[in-house]
């Protein structure tokens, strides 16, 4: 989608700032669970717009299961690998890179769980 038409459509009644109170759906909760998370996290360092690696550790400890089986150096080489402009910081791209890669290996868990 060009500049101008996501403009145009972010502008429209169709908008998210339109609709938050009809949220209902479990796929639009999700979605907004995962920006709420990402800025209840940012911002405790540095830019409200990005997590420092030690905002991404709490938020790795705190809101997901898999937190409490991980290593520090677990954490250190995720954030490596999300950091994709080598700033010791992850924006909501890397971030939602992160949550798609989550998503993806929790897919594969349930497609062999079912097999």
């Amino acid at each position: 989608m060009g500049e101008g038409r996501r403009s145009s459509f972010l502008g429209s009644p169709f908008s998210l700032q339109n609709c938050t109170h009809m949220l209902e759906t479990s796929l639009e909760k999700a979605l907004t669970t995962m920006v709420t998370t990402f800025h209840k996290y940012s911002g405790r360092e540095g830019s409200k717009l990005t997590l420092s690696r030690k905002e991404l550790k709490e938020l790795i400890k705190k809101d997901l299961c898999l937190g409490e089986k991980m290593k520090e150096s677990n954490i250190d080489d995720l954030m490596k690998s999300l950091d994709k402009h080598s700033d010791q910081e992850m924006d909501f791209k890397e971030y939602s890179v992160f949550l798609t890669t989550l998503c993806v290996a929790y897919n594969d868990f349930f497609l062999a769980d079912n097999q």
